[in-house]
């Protein structure tokens, strides 16, 4: 199939982006005493700060003036609600910031050996990988499963859940479709001759040690060659890729080329067994098995393309939850295909009948965006955390993904400093029992699922619902769903997952605004959740709850505050220093944490910045799920395009900027001439910093070329089909009997369209056995009842 043509990207790489690729360290450096003595003074100068700022200002103007200014009273009131909730949110950042220094200083990362030990024992049910995809570039989709399937597991399924319309008419989304599908069986095809050759390997050496019981030479020998024939094969399938970006290079030089020098290390540490002469170091029987094994594991996938809207028996609903579920409840189930007049439907079938689609169980699920990429030991290592003792009650282990390093544009690298300054958050909320899943990748327990599965049926079809897409933000209420179960979710402190940042305003405009839906709907379901957790005598903590308090409605809160104060001029009695003081640790401790992420002190200002022109973004999903909540109806879900092409930005959300930086210019100016002047430098400060994000990370040109696009937009409607293109009556189609037999007769009160149009009603047939109406032909051909007549 030819590719239809399509114009190049026209994305360069911009002034000021990142120029280094190397990612981040795997393991987290290990804090200073030092660092974590200061972030506690930091905490304990936050606190301080904001008591003395009530104290001293707040209670004075209330005291003095109260009687006398009720105004002046009111807005103090007023003022320090909007400083205590910014407050708070500064305060829990650092908390969570101190919890994940912990939790770095104390971990100890498993040695290979010992995870090569304990995965001997048997894994029947193993894993499935589910990677849901809607519309998005074959090339992105191709990497992602491939970082799966090279997974070291055992027993490990890798399927793409395809969400794109099965049939769809434009050539390119046609043929993206086709190449999407075929990447499976490529992978498949790919690992066919290696995972066979070390199966075969593996086969042999179990037969010839169960002969001999000792490891000879040549056991070692032939070992070591397997290792560097993985290595060969691994070196010329990243020789093979296509380099393009900087996603590309991540792929190439730490998914395949880190497994590549994993298995190098191996090999050469087997060849210098072989010339070591002590006894007592020589490798067991166990431990050339286990080696051996760990070859047959990467090379052995099975990997499957799944497409829920190819059955009618399946839920459609334009989300990502729902994908999963579709899936998630066929697993262990075994299905006939009935083709009916709406499509194909999944009917059940007892073991010993004839099944057209089987669906394998698993005992753990990964979840894996299909923009996600995952290094080498991801699976092993959160399973490992799993299978402990002390963690059976864990239902989810994720490592809350990082940035890609080396983004082409401005607003990229930002999104990818926020990125990873979230990676750390996650990791503290862990140290406190606060563990949120992050969508993006994770391990979960089927167990646990199965305990938060709610089922129902739509149009005589049972619907499983195992994450709830009532938000746009499955996953947030998943974690409290899990909870009020009696399961936990935990962060490994490791960076073994990657996932890629929005590379312009538009994309990133639509991912801001899914992010701010739902909080505040999934924050009554947690308010419950603690109070029959208080009532069965398990409290939340209190650090728990004001951390997933905060986590759930601090973009609410936030978006608010920040408008009052860029827009309601307050009295200047009420600014004091210590509401700066209150704010200073935050800042020097996200600065801080900037520069251990690889980024540069000054990328604090950018964020603010880059916080300002994204206002309007958040305002709008908060307003969004207060929608929700009053309406009862779900917020669509919009995917986070993830393409090379620019993606065009709303007309509100490309202007409102624009307004802030006006806003604030005219509100500087105003306290200028009122003497106003800690007003004044709030307002400019704002103001210069909108600005700069604005030119830094949207641009005047793409600012002009949208705003166009955004007026001119409503002149242009979709071309209505005629009835004669959609209705097989009208264009002389026969009479569907399979659908009259499959549907029966239309409602009480509805249209029957094509009876209505045509006026066709046919009259009943006269049965055969009636004396005197039966149809006896005559030569003419014409009944006898119709000569009568």
């Amino acid at each position: 199939m030819r590719k239809p043509a399509r114009l190049p990207s026209t994305r360069r790489r911009q002034w000021g982006a990142e120029t280094t690729r190397a990612p981040l360290p795997t393991v987290h450096r290990r804090p200073s005493d030092r660092a974590i003595v200061w972030g506690r003074i930091g905490i304990v100068v936050t606190v301080t700060a904001w008591v003395l700022y009530v104290i001293t200002t707040i209670a004075r103007q209330v005291f003095e003036y109260g009687n006398q200014d009720f105004r002046l009273s009111a807005e103090a009131v007023f003022y320090l609600i909007v400083v205590t909730f910014l407050t708070f949110s500064a305060l829990m950042y650092l908390v969570a910031r101190q919890g994940a220094m912990r939790r770095f200083r104390d971990h100890v990362r498993v040695p290979r050996a010992e995870l090569d030990r304990h995965f001997t024992a048997p894994h029947p049910d193993g894993m499935t990988v589910l990677v849901p995809s809607y519309a998005e570039e074959p090339s992105v989709i191709r990497k992602t499963l491939w970082s799966a399937a090279l997974q070291e597991y055992p027993e490990l399924r890798v399927v793409l859940l395809l969400d794109d319309p099965p049939r769809p008419t434009d050539p390119y989304l046609a043929y993206r479709l086709a190449e999407t599908r075929r990447i499976t069986d490529e992978i498949a095809e790919a690992l066919r001759e290696p995972g066979t050759r070390f199966s075969d390997a593996l086969l042999m050496v179990e037969h010839e040690l169960l002969l001999t019981e000792a490891v000879s030479a040549p056991v070692v020998e032939e070992l070591a060659d397997h290792y560097w024939e993985a290595v060969r094969w691994l070196r010329e399938m990243a020789d093979a890729e296509p380099h393009e970006d900087h996603v590309d290079t991540f792929f190439i030089e730490q998914v395949i080329g880190g497994l590549a020098d994993d298995l190098e290390l191996t090999a050469r540490a087997l060849d210098a067994s072989l010339e070591d002469t002590d006894p007592a170091s020589a490798l067991t029987t166990d431990r050339i098995l286990e080696l051996h094994r760990r070859l047959v594991w990467i090379f052995t996938a099975e990997t499957a393309t799944f497409e829920r809207k190819a059955y009618a028996s399946l839920s459609h609903e334009a989300n990502k939850a729902m994908n999963l579920n579709a899936y998630i409840g066929l697993m262990g189930g075994r299905f006939r295909e009935e083709r009916t007049p709406d499509g194909v439907v999944l009917r059940p079938v007892a073991g010993a009948q004839h099944a057209d689609l089987v669906v394998p169980n698993a005992e753990y699920l990964l979840t894996l965006d299909a923009d996600s990429l995952l290094l080498r030991d991801y699976c092993l290592r959160l399973v490992y955390l799993l299978e402990q003792p002390d963690n059976a009650r864990v239902a989810v282990t994720q490592t809350p993904y990082s940035s890609f390093r080396g983004a082409p544009t401005r607003l990229e690298r930002l999104a990818g400093a926020t990125t990873d300054l979230q990676h750390i958050q996650h990791q503290g909320l862990t140290e406190y029992g606060a563990t949120f899943w992050v969508g993006a990748n994770a391990v979960i327990r089927m167990e646990a699922l199965d305990d938060i599965l709610e089922v129902e049926s739509v149009g005589g079809f049972e619907v499983r619902r195992y994450v709830q897409d009532r938000t746009v933000i499955e996953d947030t209420e998943s974690s409290i769903d899990l909870g009020e179960h009696g399961w936990t979710l935990v962060n490994y402190p490791e960076r073994l997952s990657y996932s890629a940042t929005p590379p312009d305003f538009g994309s990133l405009v639509v991912q801001r605004r899914r992010w701010a839906n739902g909080g505040l709907l999934i924050l009554s379901k947690f308010l419950r959740q603690s109070r029959a957790r208080k009532r069965a005598g398990r409290p939340v903590r209190l650090t728990e709850a004001m951390l997933r308090v905060n986590y759930m409605a601090s973009i609410a809160w936030a978006s608010f505050g920040l408008v009052f104060l860029l827009a309601y001029p307050y009295d200047s009695r009420l600014l004091s220093p210590l509401v700066l003081v209150a704010a200073l640790p935050y800042f020097l401790a996200q600065a801080s944490d900037l520069k251990a992420s690889g980024y540069r002190y000054s990328d604090i200002l950018r964020i603010y910045g880059f916080n300002l022109i994204l206002l309007p973004v958040n305002l709008a999903g908060v307003l969004k799920s207060i929608e929700q909540s009053l309406t009862g109806k779900k917020i669509p879900f919009a995917r986070t395009p993830k393409v090379r092409d620019r993606t065009a930005t709303q007309l509100l959300y490309v202007v409102a900027p624009y307004g802030i930086v006006a806003f604030s210019v005219l509100t500087a100016w105003r306290n200028v001439l009122d003497g106003n002047w800690g007003n004044a430098a709030f307002a400019a400060f704002n103001a210069i910093c909108a600005s700069w994000a604005i030119l830094g990370n949207i641009g005047v040109l793409h600012s002009l070329a949208d705003v166009w696009l955004g007026l001119t937009d409503w002149m242009w409607v979709d071309r209505k089909r005629s009835d004669d293109e959609h209705d097989p009556a009208s264009a002389g189609a026969e009479f569907d009997w399979q659908t009259a037999l499959y549907h029966g007769l239309a409602p009480a009160g509805s249209t029957d369209g094509r009876r209505r149009r045509t006026g066709e009603v046919r009259q009943p047939r006269a049965p055969r056995s009636v004396e005197g109406v039966a149809r006896s032909e005559d030569r003419t051909g014409v009944s006898s009842t119709e000569a009568r007549s």
